[in-house]
Order: structure tokens, then sequence, then C-alpha cells
């Protein structure tokens, strides 16, 4: 018999978390890439934007990857808190 590859075991959790962390990384990397995109090739008449409204950032390239890659990071990162803290508090 072979065995079932799905089945719970105690490595299971730790590769499930990294995939996720992988994915994060990932769409955060994206959201810089296009960041930097829209900075590089985007219109000539875009205006400075704020990161949690307290760094005012120019639309640079590398202005348009921070604010991306930050605010996707931090919003991402915060509902992977919260799914972490629920399913570690609710495990059965």
């Amino acid at each position: 018999m072979s065995e079932n590859p799905t089945a719970t075991t105690p490595s299971t959790g730790r590769r499930g978390r990294s995939v996720v962390l992988v994915v994060y990384a990932v769409v955060v990397a994206i959201a810089g890439l296009t960041g930097f995109l829209l900075g590089t090739f985007g219109p000539d008449e875009l205006r400075p934007v704020d990161l949690f409204f307290l760094i005012e950032l120019q639309p640079t390239p590398l202005g348009l990857a921070a604010y991306g890659m930050g605010t996707m990071g931090v919003g991402l990162g915060i509902l992977l808190v919260l799914v972490s803290y629920a399913s570690q508090r609710y495990d059965a």
C-alpha cells in the first residue's frame, strides 16, 4: 500500500507555512515590480503618494516600488498574522 501524501503529519504544518510565506513574498515582489514599472513607463503627470498617510513618496520607480511593496506587505501581513492567530487559537 502507498502512503497518503495528504495525511496530516507534524511536518505538513511547517511545509504549508513555508508555502504561504513564499506566496506572500512573491505577491509583495510583484507589487514592487508593478510600482517600479509604473514609475518607469507611467504617465509623466503622476502626483506624489503618501505611504500610510505619513511618508510622501515621489512618483519615481523606486518610490512607487516602495509604496507598492509597503502597502501590500503590511496589508497582507496583517491578514496573515490574523489567520495564524486564529488557526492556533481554534486548532482542534
